[in-house]
Protein backbone atom coordinates (compact mmCIF):
# COMPACT_ATOMS: atom_id res chain seq x y z
CA UNK A 1 0.00 0.00 0.00
CA UNK A 2 3.05 2.15 0.85
CA UNK A 3 3.97 2.31 -3.04
CA UNK A 4 0.80 2.69 -4.32
CA UNK A 5 0.83 6.05 -2.27
CA UNK A 6 4.35 6.88 -3.64
CA UNK A 7 3.02 6.44 -6.95
CA UNK A 8 0.29 8.93 -6.31
CA UNK A 9 2.71 11.73 -5.36
CA UNK A 10 4.54 10.83 -7.94
CA UNK A 11 2.04 11.59 -10.77
CA UNK A 12 0.49 14.95 -8.62
CA UNK A 13 4.88 16.36 -8.56
CA UNK A 14 4.88 15.43 -12.68
CA UNK A 15 1.62 17.66 -13.32
CA UNK A 16 2.75 20.22 -10.97
CA UNK A 17 6.60 20.35 -13.31
CA UNK A 18 4.49 19.95 -16.59
CA UNK A 19 2.22 22.97 -15.89
CA UNK A 20 5.10 25.24 -14.45
CA UNK A 21 5.65 26.61 -17.22
CA UNK A 22 2.78 27.72 -18.21
CA UNK A 23 2.21 29.95 -15.36
CA UNK A 24 5.49 31.76 -16.00
CA UNK A 25 4.30 32.00 -19.89
CA UNK A 26 1.07 34.00 -18.51
CA UNK A 27 3.35 36.51 -16.29
CA UNK A 28 5.41 37.79 -19.47
CA UNK A 29 2.21 38.08 -21.65
CA UNK A 30 -0.40 39.51 -19.04
CA UNK A 31 -2.44 40.56 -22.19
CA UNK A 32 -3.96 37.68 -23.30
CA UNK A 33 -5.82 37.83 -20.00
CA UNK A 34 -7.31 41.75 -19.70
CA UNK A 35 -9.02 40.28 -16.26
CA UNK A 36 -8.32 38.21 -13.50
CA UNK A 37 -10.46 37.36 -10.72
CA UNK A 38 -9.21 36.66 -7.76
CA UNK A 39 -6.31 33.75 -7.45
CA UNK A 40 -7.48 31.41 -5.69
CA UNK A 41 -5.13 28.47 -4.78
CA UNK A 42 -7.63 25.63 -3.68
CA UNK A 43 -6.20 22.23 -2.74
CA UNK A 44 -8.93 19.66 -2.28
CA UNK A 45 -8.35 16.28 -0.57
CA UNK A 46 -10.54 13.72 -0.45
CA UNK A 47 -9.73 10.43 1.20
CA UNK A 48 -11.75 7.37 2.06
CA UNK A 49 -9.74 5.10 4.50
CA UNK A 50 -10.02 1.58 4.77
CA UNK A 51 -13.10 -0.50 5.83
CA UNK A 52 -13.42 -4.19 7.17
CA UNK A 53 -15.29 -4.19 4.16
CA UNK A 54 -11.74 -4.69 2.75
CA UNK A 55 -11.94 -1.66 -0.10
CA UNK A 56 -9.68 1.78 -0.13
CA UNK A 57 -10.53 4.78 -2.47
CA UNK A 58 -8.72 7.46 -2.10
CA UNK A 59 -8.79 11.22 -4.54
CA UNK A 60 -6.94 14.45 -4.43
CA UNK A 61 -7.48 17.44 -6.47
CA UNK A 62 -4.94 19.95 -6.62
CA UNK A 63 -5.17 23.70 -8.28
CA UNK A 64 -1.74 25.47 -8.54
CA UNK A 65 -2.11 29.07 -9.58
CA UNK A 66 0.71 32.10 -10.01
CA UNK A 67 2.76 32.98 -7.10
CA UNK A 68 2.47 36.48 -5.21
CA UNK A 69 4.24 38.34 -7.51
CA UNK A 70 1.96 39.44 -9.45
CA UNK A 71 0.68 42.85 -9.85
CA UNK A 72 -2.77 43.96 -8.91
CA UNK A 73 -3.95 44.80 -11.66
CA UNK A 74 -3.63 41.15 -13.11
CA UNK A 75 -5.29 40.21 -9.72
CA UNK A 76 -8.27 41.98 -11.03
CA UNK A 77 -8.40 40.07 -13.95
CA UNK A 78 -11.61 38.34 -13.96
CA UNK A 79 -10.90 35.41 -16.44
CA UNK A 80 -10.71 32.12 -14.97
CA UNK A 81 -6.77 30.62 -14.83
CA UNK A 82 -6.64 27.36 -15.74
CA UNK A 83 -6.70 24.87 -13.45
CA UNK A 84 -5.00 20.91 -13.85
CA UNK A 85 -6.82 19.03 -12.06
CA UNK A 86 -4.70 15.59 -11.22
CA UNK A 87 -7.26 12.46 -10.06
CA UNK A 88 -6.20 9.10 -9.04
CA UNK A 89 -8.50 6.34 -7.64
CA UNK A 90 -6.77 3.32 -6.17
CA UNK A 91 -8.50 0.44 -4.96
CA UNK A 92 -6.43 -1.74 -3.66
CA UNK A 93 -8.07 -5.25 -2.43
CA UNK A 94 -7.06 -8.20 0.20
CA UNK A 95 -7.38 -11.97 -0.60
CA UNK A 96 -10.01 -13.02 0.98
CA UNK A 97 -8.68 -14.75 4.26
CA UNK A 98 -10.18 -18.59 4.45
CA UNK A 99 -11.60 -19.36 7.98
CA UNK A 100 -11.57 -22.45 9.83
CA UNK A 101 -14.87 -23.50 10.62
CA UNK A 102 -15.45 -25.79 13.50
CA UNK A 103 -18.09 -28.29 14.28
CA UNK A 104 -19.32 -29.47 17.09
CA UNK A 105 -20.04 -33.13 15.66
CA UNK A 106 -17.93 -35.60 17.64
CA UNK A 107 -15.07 -37.65 16.20
CA UNK A 108 -15.80 -40.40 14.25
CA UNK A 109 -15.58 -44.19 15.58
CA UNK A 110 -12.66 -45.92 14.91
CA UNK A 111 -13.92 -49.33 14.33
CA UNK A 112 -9.50 -50.46 12.96
CA UNK A 113 -9.01 -53.43 15.67
CA UNK A 114 -5.29 -53.28 16.77
CA UNK A 115 -4.03 -57.17 17.76
CA UNK A 116 -2.51 -57.25 20.93
CA UNK A 117 -1.13 -60.92 22.34
CA UNK A 118 -0.24 -60.96 25.88
CA UNK A 119 1.41 -63.91 28.02
CA UNK A 120 -0.69 -64.18 31.10
CA UNK A 121 0.51 -67.06 33.09
CA UNK A 122 -2.29 -69.35 34.79
CA UNK A 123 -3.53 -68.28 37.80
CA UNK A 124 -5.18 -70.86 40.90
CA UNK A 125 -5.82 -70.64 43.76
CA UNK A 126 -3.49 -72.89 46.15
CA UNK A 127 -5.07 -74.21 49.01
CA UNK A 128 -2.95 -75.98 51.98
CA UNK A 129 -4.34 -79.13 52.71
CA UNK A 130 -3.56 -80.62 55.99
CA UNK A 131 -5.71 -83.65 57.49
CA UNK A 132 -7.24 -83.60 60.51
CA UNK A 133 -5.88 -85.40 62.95
CA UNK A 134 -8.14 -88.39 64.02
CA UNK A 135 -9.20 -88.05 68.01
CA UNK A 136 -9.33 -91.85 69.46
CA UNK A 137 -12.65 -90.64 71.42
CA UNK A 138 -15.34 -89.79 69.17
CA UNK A 139 -16.01 -85.99 70.24
CA UNK A 140 -14.33 -83.57 67.91
CA UNK A 141 -14.32 -80.05 69.02
CA UNK A 142 -16.91 -77.59 67.96
CA UNK A 143 -15.67 -76.49 64.06
CA UNK A 144 -19.18 -74.34 63.36
CA UNK A 145 -18.09 -71.17 61.27
CA UNK A 146 -16.13 -69.04 64.10
CA UNK A 147 -18.75 -65.80 64.95
CA UNK A 148 -16.01 -62.95 64.22
CA UNK A 149 -16.93 -60.28 66.44
CA UNK A 150 -14.65 -58.02 69.21
CA UNK A 151 -16.04 -60.15 72.47
CA UNK A 152 -18.09 -63.15 72.63
CA UNK A 153 -18.59 -66.15 75.03
CA UNK A 154 -19.92 -69.33 73.56
CA UNK A 155 -21.32 -71.90 75.91
CA UNK A 156 -23.40 -75.38 75.50
CA UNK A 157 -23.92 -78.67 76.86
CA UNK A 158 -24.72 -81.92 75.16
CA UNK A 159 -25.47 -85.69 76.27
CA UNK A 160 -22.36 -87.81 77.62
CA UNK A 161 -22.13 -85.44 80.01
CA UNK A 162 -20.38 -82.72 77.77
CA UNK A 163 -20.02 -78.80 78.85
CA UNK A 164 -18.81 -76.46 76.35
CA UNK A 165 -17.46 -73.15 77.10
CA UNK A 166 -15.25 -70.60 74.80
CA UNK A 167 -14.56 -67.21 74.77
CA UNK A 168 -12.51 -64.75 72.67
CA UNK A 169 -11.64 -61.51 72.88
CA UNK A 170 -9.79 -58.48 69.88
CA UNK A 171 -7.52 -56.15 70.98
CA UNK A 172 -5.76 -53.55 68.64
CA UNK A 173 -6.79 -50.95 65.93
CA UNK A 174 -6.18 -54.04 63.36
CA UNK A 175 -3.28 -51.78 61.80
CA UNK A 176 -0.83 -51.07 63.85
CA UNK A 177 -1.47 -53.97 66.03
CA UNK A 178 -4.09 -57.02 66.35
CA UNK A 179 -4.43 -59.15 69.45
CA UNK A 180 -6.43 -62.16 69.95
CA UNK A 181 -7.26 -63.82 73.62
CA UNK A 182 -9.15 -67.05 73.30
CA UNK A 183 -9.79 -69.72 75.92
CA UNK A 184 -11.58 -73.06 75.59
CA UNK A 185 -12.94 -76.39 77.25
CA UNK A 186 -14.59 -79.41 77.17
CA UNK A 187 -15.21 -82.71 78.49
CA UNK A 188 -17.20 -86.11 77.87
CA UNK A 189 -18.07 -89.16 79.98
CA UNK A 190 -18.82 -91.93 77.78
CA UNK A 191 -20.54 -95.14 78.77
CA UNK A 192 -17.48 -97.59 79.13
CA UNK A 193 -15.42 -97.51 82.39
CA UNK A 194 -12.82 -94.69 82.87
CA UNK A 195 -13.90 -93.47 79.07
CA UNK A 196 -13.52 -89.89 80.22
CA UNK A 197 -11.59 -87.37 78.74
CA UNK A 198 -11.42 -82.91 78.90
CA UNK A 199 -9.88 -80.96 76.98
CA UNK A 200 -8.77 -77.23 77.82
CA UNK A 201 -6.41 -74.33 77.26
CA UNK A 202 -5.63 -70.72 76.63
CA UNK A 203 -3.40 -68.23 74.17
CA UNK A 204 -2.75 -64.99 73.25
CA UNK A 205 -2.06 -64.29 69.76
CA UNK A 206 -0.66 -60.63 68.83
CA UNK A 207 0.87 -58.81 65.44
CA UNK A 208 2.24 -55.93 65.70
CA UNK A 209 3.82 -53.37 62.73
CA UNK A 210 7.00 -52.13 63.01
CA UNK A 211 8.95 -49.67 60.44
CA UNK A 212 10.36 -50.18 57.58
CA UNK A 213 7.68 -52.80 56.28
CA UNK A 214 8.45 -54.88 59.36
CA UNK A 215 6.34 -56.86 61.46
CA UNK A 216 6.15 -59.16 65.11
CA UNK A 217 4.81 -61.75 65.78
CA UNK A 218 3.76 -63.79 69.23
CA UNK A 219 1.98 -66.34 70.91
CA UNK A 220 1.82 -67.82 74.46
CA UNK A 221 -0.24 -70.74 75.49
CA UNK A 222 -0.85 -73.03 77.90
CA UNK A 223 -3.17 -76.48 76.65
CA UNK A 224 -3.57 -79.52 78.95
CA UNK A 225 -5.57 -82.52 77.94
CA UNK A 226 -6.71 -85.49 80.68
CA UNK A 227 -7.99 -88.95 79.69
CA UNK A 228 -7.82 -92.61 81.30
CA UNK A 229 -6.22 -95.62 79.46
CA UNK A 230 -9.48 -97.25 79.25
CA UNK A 231 -8.91 -99.95 76.65
CA UNK A 232 -8.05 -102.51 78.69
CA UNK A 233 -9.10 -106.50 78.91
CA UNK A 234 -10.06 -108.80 80.98
CA UNK A 235 -10.86 -107.26 84.64
CA UNK A 236 -10.88 -104.19 85.99
CA UNK A 237 -7.96 -104.19 88.54
CA UNK A 238 -6.67 -100.37 88.21
CA UNK A 239 -7.49 -97.42 90.13
CA UNK A 240 -8.00 -94.11 88.80
CA UNK A 241 -4.41 -92.88 89.41
CA UNK A 242 -3.26 -95.87 87.10
CA UNK A 243 -4.92 -95.52 84.31
CA UNK A 244 -4.80 -91.45 84.49
CA UNK A 245 -3.08 -89.89 81.30
CA UNK A 246 -2.96 -85.97 81.81
CA UNK A 247 -0.16 -83.79 79.84
CA UNK A 248 0.41 -80.28 79.98
CA UNK A 249 2.17 -77.70 77.55
CA UNK A 250 3.51 -74.25 78.07
CA UNK A 251 5.17 -72.36 75.44
CA UNK A 252 5.54 -69.20 73.48
CA UNK A 253 6.76 -68.52 69.57
CA UNK A 254 8.06 -65.48 68.65
CA UNK A 255 8.77 -64.26 65.10
CA UNK A 256 9.74 -61.41 62.78
CA UNK A 257 8.69 -60.92 59.16
CA UNK A 258 9.48 -58.26 56.51
CA UNK A 259 5.90 -57.42 54.78
CA UNK A 260 7.68 -57.87 51.63
CA UNK A 261 11.36 -57.32 50.24
CA UNK A 262 13.38 -54.12 51.40
CA UNK A 263 15.21 -52.21 49.09
CA UNK A 264 18.20 -54.52 48.41
CA UNK A 265 15.92 -57.35 47.51
CA UNK A 266 16.05 -59.32 50.96
CA UNK A 267 13.24 -60.87 53.39
CA UNK A 268 14.03 -62.98 56.07
CA UNK A 269 11.34 -64.12 59.33
CA UNK A 270 13.41 -65.79 61.97
CA UNK A 271 11.03 -67.83 64.55
CA UNK A 272 12.19 -68.76 68.05
CA UNK A 273 9.61 -71.51 69.72
CA UNK A 274 9.95 -72.62 72.81
CA UNK A 275 7.82 -75.46 75.14
CA UNK A 276 7.80 -77.25 78.42
CA UNK A 277 6.16 -80.70 78.04
CA UNK A 278 5.21 -83.04 81.39
CA UNK A 279 2.88 -85.74 82.47
CA UNK A 280 1.68 -86.92 85.29
CA UNK A 281 4.26 -89.53 85.75
CA UNK A 282 7.35 -87.43 86.62
CA UNK A 283 8.00 -87.02 82.75
CA UNK A 284 8.84 -83.44 81.39
CA UNK A 285 10.46 -82.17 77.69
CA UNK A 286 11.96 -79.16 77.01
CA UNK A 287 11.52 -78.59 73.14
CA UNK A 288 13.50 -75.43 71.69
CA UNK A 289 13.19 -74.09 67.85
CA UNK A 290 14.80 -71.67 66.26
CA UNK A 291 14.00 -71.18 62.28
CA UNK A 292 15.55 -68.66 60.29
CA UNK A 293 14.81 -68.51 56.12
CA UNK A 294 16.16 -65.71 54.44
CA UNK A 295 15.42 -64.62 51.03
CA UNK A 296 17.46 -62.89 48.42
CA UNK A 297 16.19 -61.45 44.85
CA UNK A 298 18.78 -61.47 41.85
CA UNK A 299 17.39 -59.88 39.32
CA UNK A 300 13.76 -60.51 37.44
CA UNK A 301 14.19 -63.95 37.41
CA UNK A 302 16.18 -65.58 40.56
CA UNK A 303 16.24 -65.84 43.77
CA UNK A 304 18.83 -66.95 46.27
CA UNK A 305 17.26 -69.07 49.56
CA UNK A 306 18.62 -69.93 52.37
CA UNK A 307 16.93 -71.38 55.53
CA UNK A 308 18.80 -72.90 59.40
CA UNK A 309 17.10 -74.57 61.97
CA UNK A 310 18.00 -75.56 65.24
CA UNK A 311 15.58 -78.33 66.32
CA UNK A 312 16.55 -79.07 70.25
CA UNK A 313 14.48 -81.35 72.74
CA UNK A 314 15.38 -82.77 75.94
CA UNK A 315 13.24 -85.50 77.74
CA UNK A 316 13.54 -86.52 81.77
CA UNK A 317 11.79 -89.40 82.81
CA UNK A 318 12.14 -91.50 86.25
CA UNK A 319 14.51 -94.20 84.32
CA UNK A 320 16.24 -92.38 81.16
CA UNK A 321 17.22 -88.73 80.01
CA UNK A 322 17.06 -88.78 76.35
CA UNK A 323 18.32 -85.89 73.69
CA UNK A 324 17.01 -85.26 70.63
CA UNK A 325 18.90 -82.73 68.36
CA UNK A 326 18.26 -82.04 64.73
CA UNK A 327 20.31 -79.39 62.55
CA UNK A 328 20.21 -78.40 59.15
CA UNK A 329 21.06 -75.74 56.24
CA UNK A 330 18.94 -75.40 53.58
CA UNK A 331 20.47 -73.25 50.47
CA UNK A 332 18.60 -73.10 47.06
CA UNK A 333 18.33 -71.06 44.28
CA UNK A 334 14.52 -70.32 42.55
CA UNK A 335 14.29 -69.54 38.65
CA UNK A 336 10.99 -68.08 37.73
CA UNK A 337 9.86 -67.27 33.76
CA UNK A 338 5.95 -66.34 33.44
CA UNK A 339 5.57 -70.50 32.89
CA UNK A 340 8.61 -72.72 34.36
CA UNK A 341 9.48 -72.47 37.91
CA UNK A 342 12.55 -74.17 39.32
CA UNK A 343 14.23 -74.41 42.47
CA UNK A 344 17.36 -76.18 42.93
CA UNK A 345 19.16 -77.02 46.61
CA UNK A 346 20.52 -79.20 48.75
CA UNK A 347 19.94 -79.41 52.81
CA UNK A 348 23.54 -80.68 54.83
CA UNK A 349 21.71 -81.89 57.59
CA UNK A 350 22.31 -83.25 61.13
CA UNK A 351 20.56 -85.57 62.76
CA UNK A 352 21.62 -86.32 66.57
CA UNK A 353 24.81 -85.97 64.91
CA UNK A 354 24.76 -88.10 61.96
CA UNK A 355 25.28 -86.38 58.60
CA UNK A 356 23.00 -86.55 55.55
CA UNK A 357 22.99 -84.58 52.35
CA UNK A 358 19.55 -84.13 51.28
CA UNK A 359 18.13 -83.32 47.55
CA UNK A 360 15.98 -79.76 47.40
CA UNK A 361 14.80 -79.59 43.80
CA UNK A 362 11.17 -78.86 42.52
CA UNK A 363 9.81 -78.00 38.98
CA UNK A 364 6.70 -76.26 38.29
CA UNK A 365 5.43 -75.73 34.47
CA UNK A 366 2.34 -73.69 33.01
CA UNK A 367 1.01 -76.08 29.81
CA UNK A 368 0.12 -72.95 27.35
CA UNK A 369 -2.94 -71.93 26.26
CA UNK A 370 -4.32 -74.73 29.04
CA UNK A 371 -5.34 -74.18 32.99
CA UNK A 372 -2.74 -77.19 33.77
CA UNK A 373 0.68 -77.11 35.90
CA UNK A 374 3.00 -79.90 36.12
CA UNK A 375 4.44 -80.97 39.00
CA UNK A 376 8.11 -82.66 39.52
CA UNK A 377 10.29 -82.87 42.09
CA UNK A 378 13.06 -84.72 44.58
CA UNK A 379 13.39 -83.50 48.20
CA UNK A 380 14.49 -84.71 51.21
CA UNK A 381 13.13 -83.66 54.48
CA UNK A 382 13.04 -84.71 58.81
CA UNK A 383 9.92 -85.25 60.57
CA UNK A 384 10.90 -84.32 64.39
CA UNK A 385 9.45 -87.09 66.73
CA UNK A 386 9.39 -85.95 70.52
CA UNK A 387 7.11 -87.06 73.12
CA UNK A 388 5.01 -83.94 72.55
CA UNK A 389 4.51 -84.80 69.23
CA UNK A 390 4.17 -88.54 69.51
CA UNK A 391 1.36 -87.73 72.54
CA UNK A 392 -0.58 -85.84 69.75
CA UNK A 393 -0.99 -88.09 67.73
CA UNK A 394 -1.60 -91.04 70.09
CA UNK A 395 -2.51 -90.25 73.75
CA UNK A 396 -2.51 -93.50 75.06
CA UNK A 397 1.31 -93.94 75.06
CA UNK A 398 3.51 -94.65 77.45
CA UNK A 399 6.83 -92.50 78.44
CA UNK A 400 9.31 -93.28 75.20
CA UNK A 401 12.28 -94.53 75.90
CA UNK A 402 13.77 -94.03 72.94
CA UNK A 403 13.74 -90.96 70.43
CA UNK A 404 14.41 -90.45 66.81
CA UNK A 405 13.75 -88.58 64.35
CA UNK A 406 11.82 -89.85 60.35
CA UNK A 407 14.00 -89.38 57.23
CA UNK A 408 11.85 -89.07 54.01
CA UNK A 409 13.11 -89.02 50.59
CA UNK A 410 10.13 -88.63 48.24
CA UNK A 411 9.96 -88.58 44.24
CA UNK A 412 7.23 -87.21 43.28
CA UNK A 413 5.48 -85.77 39.87
CA UNK A 414 1.68 -84.01 39.78
CA UNK A 415 -1.01 -82.07 38.01
CA UNK A 416 -2.95 -79.27 39.22
CA UNK A 417 -5.60 -77.31 37.68
CA UNK A 418 -8.47 -75.06 37.91
CA UNK A 419 -12.42 -75.16 35.88
CA UNK A 420 -13.87 -71.89 36.06
CA UNK A 421 -13.16 -69.64 38.76
CA UNK A 422 -14.20 -71.61 41.78
CA UNK A 423 -13.10 -75.36 41.41
CA UNK A 424 -9.14 -75.94 41.61
CA UNK A 425 -8.28 -79.86 41.90
CA UNK A 426 -4.42 -81.42 42.37
CA UNK A 427 -3.18 -85.02 42.08
CA UNK A 428 0.30 -86.36 43.02
CA UNK A 429 1.98 -89.78 43.15
CA UNK A 430 4.49 -89.99 45.34
CA UNK A 431 7.47 -92.82 45.77
CA UNK A 432 8.84 -92.56 49.63
CA UNK A 433 12.40 -93.71 51.21
CA UNK A 434 11.70 -93.90 54.84
CA UNK A 435 13.93 -94.41 57.71
CA UNK A 436 13.40 -94.99 61.31
CA UNK A 437 9.61 -94.28 61.26
CA UNK A 438 8.02 -95.03 64.47
CA UNK A 439 5.58 -97.50 64.93
CA UNK A 440 2.67 -97.75 67.49
CA UNK A 441 2.04 -101.33 68.67
CA UNK A 442 0.28 -102.20 72.66
CA UNK A 443 2.41 -102.78 75.12
CA UNK A 444 3.01 -106.92 75.51
CA UNK A 445 3.52 -106.72 79.28
CA UNK A 446 0.99 -108.35 81.47
CA UNK A 447 -1.02 -105.75 82.38
CA UNK A 448 0.14 -103.32 80.01
CA UNK A 449 -1.71 -103.89 76.81
CA UNK A 450 -3.86 -100.62 77.15
CA UNK A 451 -0.83 -98.96 76.65
CA UNK A 452 1.13 -98.01 73.41
CA UNK A 453 4.94 -97.92 72.98
CA UNK A 454 7.14 -96.50 70.26
CA UNK A 455 8.97 -99.16 67.91
CA UNK A 456 11.37 -98.13 65.73
CA UNK A 457 11.08 -99.41 61.79
CA UNK A 458 14.19 -98.49 60.24
CA UNK A 459 13.59 -98.40 56.87
CA UNK A 460 10.65 -99.07 54.32
CA UNK A 461 9.12 -97.57 51.17
CA UNK A 462 5.99 -96.46 50.05
CA UNK A 463 4.05 -95.48 47.08
CA UNK A 464 1.55 -92.72 48.25
CA UNK A 465 -1.50 -91.00 46.06
CA UNK A 466 -2.61 -87.38 46.87
CA UNK A 467 -5.33 -86.17 45.94
CA UNK A 468 -7.36 -82.83 46.73
CA UNK A 469 -10.41 -81.19 44.72
CA UNK A 470 -11.83 -77.32 46.36
CA UNK A 471 -14.85 -75.20 45.39
CA UNK A 472 -15.29 -71.84 46.60
CA UNK A 473 -17.69 -69.18 46.24
CA UNK A 474 -16.56 -65.89 47.64
CA UNK A 475 -17.69 -66.38 51.60
CA UNK A 476 -20.89 -67.97 50.97
CA UNK A 477 -19.48 -71.48 50.19
CA UNK A 478 -16.73 -73.67 50.55
CA UNK A 479 -15.92 -77.42 50.10
CA UNK A 480 -12.64 -78.80 50.15
CA UNK A 481 -11.76 -82.50 50.11
CA UNK A 482 -8.45 -84.32 50.46
CA UNK A 483 -7.60 -87.89 50.13
CA UNK A 484 -4.12 -89.75 51.03
CA UNK A 485 -3.56 -93.44 50.04
CA UNK A 486 -0.09 -95.37 50.91
CA UNK A 487 1.07 -99.26 49.86
CA UNK A 488 4.03 -99.90 52.47
CA UNK A 489 6.32 -101.90 50.81
CA UNK A 490 9.79 -103.55 51.98
CA UNK A 491 9.46 -103.32 55.89
CA UNK A 492 13.29 -104.15 57.22
CA UNK A 493 12.31 -105.01 60.78
CA UNK A 494 9.27 -105.70 61.44
CA UNK A 495 6.27 -107.36 59.49
CA UNK A 496 3.02 -104.62 59.19
CA UNK A 497 2.95 -100.83 59.52
CA UNK A 498 1.16 -100.91 62.56
CA UNK A 499 -0.82 -97.63 63.69
CA UNK A 500 -0.59 -96.21 59.87
CA UNK A 501 -3.32 -95.36 58.09
CA UNK A 502 -3.37 -96.90 54.49
CA UNK A 503 -6.03 -94.56 53.59
CA UNK A 504 -6.89 -91.40 55.14
CA UNK A 505 -10.57 -89.43 52.98
CA UNK A 506 -11.46 -85.87 54.65
CA UNK A 507 -13.60 -83.21 53.32
CA UNK A 508 -14.92 -79.91 54.94
CA UNK A 509 -18.18 -78.34 53.92
CA UNK A 510 -19.24 -74.41 54.57
CA UNK A 511 -22.25 -72.96 53.64
CA UNK A 512 -23.75 -69.07 54.32
CA UNK A 513 -27.21 -69.77 53.64
CA UNK A 514 -27.83 -65.87 54.86
CA UNK A 515 -26.53 -63.23 56.60
CA UNK A 516 -27.31 -64.72 59.74
CA UNK A 517 -27.73 -68.48 59.00
CA UNK A 518 -25.07 -70.87 58.27
CA UNK A 519 -24.23 -74.74 58.15
CA UNK A 520 -20.89 -76.88 58.34
CA UNK A 521 -20.12 -80.49 58.06
CA UNK A 522 -17.24 -82.46 58.00
CA UNK A 523 -16.82 -86.29 56.89
CA UNK A 524 -13.96 -88.41 57.90
CA UNK A 525 -13.15 -91.83 56.32
CA UNK A 526 -10.39 -93.80 56.88
CA UNK A 527 -9.24 -97.64 56.00
CA UNK A 528 -8.52 -99.28 59.50
CA UNK A 529 -4.74 -99.75 59.98
CA UNK A 530 -2.81 -102.69 60.99
CA UNK A 531 -2.07 -103.51 64.66
CA UNK A 532 -0.07 -106.28 66.71
CA UNK A 533 -2.05 -108.66 68.99
CA UNK A 534 -0.94 -108.36 72.32
CA UNK A 535 -1.26 -112.06 73.33
CA UNK A 536 -0.70 -114.25 70.17
CA UNK A 537 1.78 -111.00 68.57
CA UNK A 538 0.40 -111.67 64.97
CA UNK A 539 -0.75 -109.03 62.84
CA UNK A 540 -4.49 -107.92 62.34
CA UNK A 541 -5.81 -104.74 61.06
CA UNK A 542 -8.62 -103.28 62.29
CA UNK A 543 -12.26 -102.29 59.80
CA UNK A 544 -12.94 -99.56 58.31
CA UNK A 545 -14.23 -96.54 59.99
CA UNK A 546 -16.63 -93.49 58.63
CA UNK A 547 -17.47 -90.44 60.60
CA UNK A 548 -19.72 -87.26 60.24
CA UNK A 549 -20.27 -84.05 61.96
CA UNK A 550 -22.99 -81.25 60.91
CA UNK A 551 -23.41 -78.22 62.63
CA UNK A 552 -25.82 -74.94 62.37
CA UNK A 553 -25.34 -71.58 63.79
CA UNK A 554 -27.88 -68.79 63.66
CA UNK A 555 -28.86 -65.36 65.17
CA UNK A 556 -32.32 -64.66 66.99
CA UNK A 557 -30.80 -60.82 68.15
CA UNK A 558 -28.10 -58.72 67.03
CA UNK A 559 -25.86 -60.08 70.23
CA UNK A 560 -27.42 -63.31 70.37
CA UNK A 561 -26.70 -66.41 68.67
CA UNK A 562 -27.82 -70.45 68.92
CA UNK A 563 -25.50 -73.20 67.96
CA UNK A 564 -26.02 -77.07 67.23
CA UNK A 565 -23.36 -79.10 66.90
CA UNK A 566 -24.05 -83.53 65.77
CA UNK A 567 -21.27 -85.59 65.87
CA UNK A 568 -20.59 -88.99 64.86
CA UNK A 569 -24.20 -88.83 63.14
CA UNK A 570 -23.85 -92.56 62.05
CA UNK A 571 -23.12 -93.60 65.57
CA UNK A 572 -20.00 -96.03 64.24
CA UNK A 573 -18.51 -97.24 67.41
CA UNK A 574 -15.27 -97.57 65.92
CA UNK A 575 -11.61 -97.92 67.04
CA UNK A 576 -9.13 -95.72 65.16
CA UNK A 577 -6.46 -97.32 68.18
CA UNK A 578 -6.72 -101.51 69.09
CA UNK A 579 -8.68 -101.56 72.13
CA UNK A 580 -10.09 -98.00 72.24
CA UNK A 581 -13.69 -97.82 71.29
CA UNK A 582 -15.00 -94.09 70.63
CA UNK A 583 -17.93 -92.30 71.99
CA UNK A 584 -21.36 -92.45 69.66
CA UNK A 585 -23.76 -90.30 68.70
CA UNK A 586 -23.52 -86.95 70.54
CA UNK A 587 -25.16 -83.49 70.37
CA UNK A 588 -24.29 -80.59 71.71
CA UNK A 589 -25.98 -76.81 71.40
CA UNK A 590 -26.07 -73.48 73.53
CA UNK A 591 -25.61 -69.99 72.56
CA UNK A 592 -23.18 -67.15 71.48
CA UNK A 593 -23.33 -63.92 73.11
CA UNK A 594 -21.10 -61.30 71.23
CA UNK A 595 -20.30 -57.88 73.53
CA UNK A 596 -20.08 -54.72 70.51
Amino acid sequence: MLKQYQLHIFLVSFALCAFLPNVRAEKHHPQQKKHKSKQHTTVHKKETTTHKSTSVQAKTTATVVAPKSISVNDLRDTVSPKVVVVTSVFKPSLRSAAKINFTAATAPTDVSIIPLIYSIPSQNLTFSYRPVSIKPLALVQDTSLHWEKNKYIKVGYGNYATPYAEAGVALGDGQKSAIMLHGKYTASKGNLPFQNFSLGGIDANGVFALPHQQQFTGKIYYNNSNQYLYGFTGNNNFTKEQLQQQFNTIGANFGLQTTQPNDYGIAYHPEVGISSFFDNRQGSELNAVIKAPISKTLGKLLTFQVTGLADITHLQTPTNTINNNLFYVAPALLFKVPNIQIKAGVQPSWDNQQFSLLPDVHVQANIAETQLIVLAGWQGYYQKNSYQSLAAINPFIAQPTALFNTKFTEQYAGIKGNAGKHFTWLGKISFLQISNQPLFVNDTAAGKSQSFVILNETGLQALKLHGEITYTNQEKFSFIAGMDYTQYTKQQVYDKPWGLLPLDVTGTLRYKLTKDFSIKSDLFLWDGSQYRDPVSLASRKLPAAIDMNAGAEFSISKSLNIWLQFNNIFNNKYQRWNQYQVLGFNVLGGIVYSFH
